[in-house]
């Protein structure tokens, strides 16, 4: 393993969602008592756990209303840096279709902020989910793992979560079902239109199919030496390639990009099963939930409040 294993990891926050099934940039709701929004709770988690810098990557015009009202609270609390989704901003060769309206998907998120990651280790969240404490202490330990690692296959991590507790109650999500063997990931696939009772849903072959809901899915918890941002770059010219290119709604999906290097034996993804609960925002009615949440863990004294204080 080199050297970038030992150096301190960033935590990389997606953001540049539009939140098209919530109708509005929720990334910005405010959930606790004091206005918090979900990734201020995550962030200061990662701050806990030893995460001393975050990258918070957002489409290019949010820059001024993130700065604002979220980037400003962690002065003096951890080093802020961002970095922007654009559809154009593609691998040498390529050019955007004309009328292609959103950027690429997950997989390029983490490729565009290639540039403020450098070659540094990273771990990858959402910014519209609860992830709880445990799960920014076992990504730290993550690291240490890959530090120590002598393979030469590329050590990843994955926080992994239970399907039956990251669903909502008013509609279908997408989640990559995840299969493992000894504690390593074996596949990752995107199903979508997962919802119902009994669960069903759509796999990547759009083929509905039904699940039990014990499965461990991928919220887009990771943990990455800064050596996959190469192999991005090449699933992701792959992607456009064979699939992707004229098709103006096709998404990368980092997921996928995981899968297809597990597949080559280029990397082996240590999976962690979660040990807390999940929480998000899909649709404006799951909010309510979310804050009642927020506010018992609050009262109990897991956070204070202000958050930032």
């Amino acid at each position: 393993m080199t050297s970038e294993a030992n150096q301190s990891p960033s935590l990389l926050v997606l953001a540049a969602g539009l939140g098209s099934r919530y109708g509005g940039l929720k990334q910005l709701e405010q959930i606790g008592p004091s206005g918090e929004t979900l990734m201020d709770y995550s962030i200061h988690d990662a701050q806990q756990a030893g995460f001393s810098r975050v990258v918070f990557l957002i489409r290019e015009e949010m820059r001024e209303q993130f700065e604002q009202q979220v980037g400003s609270k962690y002065d003096g609390i951890l080093d802020v840096d961002y970095a922007y989704q654009n559809k154009n901003d593609l691998p040498a060769g390529f050019t955007c279709p004309s009328e292609r309206e959103r950027p690429w998907g997950t997989g390029h998120a983490v490729w565009a902020a290639r540039e403020a990651l450098g070659e540094s280790p990273f771990a990858v969240i959402n910014a519209d989910d609860y992830y709880g404490a445990e799960t920014f202490e076992v990504l730290m330990k993550s690291f240490q793992e890959m530090s120590d690692s002598n393979s030469q296959t590329n050590l990843f991590s994955m926080v992994g979560f239970r399907l039956s507790e990251t669903l909502s109650e008013h509609g279908v999500v997408s989640r990559g079902i995840c299969k493992e063997s000894d504690g390593y990931l074996k596949s990752v696939e995107e199903w979508t239109k997962i919802g119902g009772t009994p669960i069903t849903g759509f796999n990547a072959k759009v083929e509905e199919g039904s699940l039990n809901g014990s499965e461990i899915v991928s919220m887009n918890v990771w943990g990455f030496p800064g050596s996959v941002l190469s192999l991005l770059e090449k699933e992701f010219t792959n992607f456009l390639r064979q699939l992707g290119y004229d098709d103006i709604t096709s998404e990368f999906y980092l997921p996928a990009a995981v899968d297809a290097s597990i597949r080559i034996g280029l990397s082996k993804v240590r999976v962690y099963p979660a040990s807390c609960s999940w929480m998000g925002v899909t649709y404006k009615e799951d909010k309510p939930t979310v804050i009642e949440s927020i506010a018992r863990m609050v009262e109990k004294g897991e956070y204070k409040t202000p958050l930032f204080s």
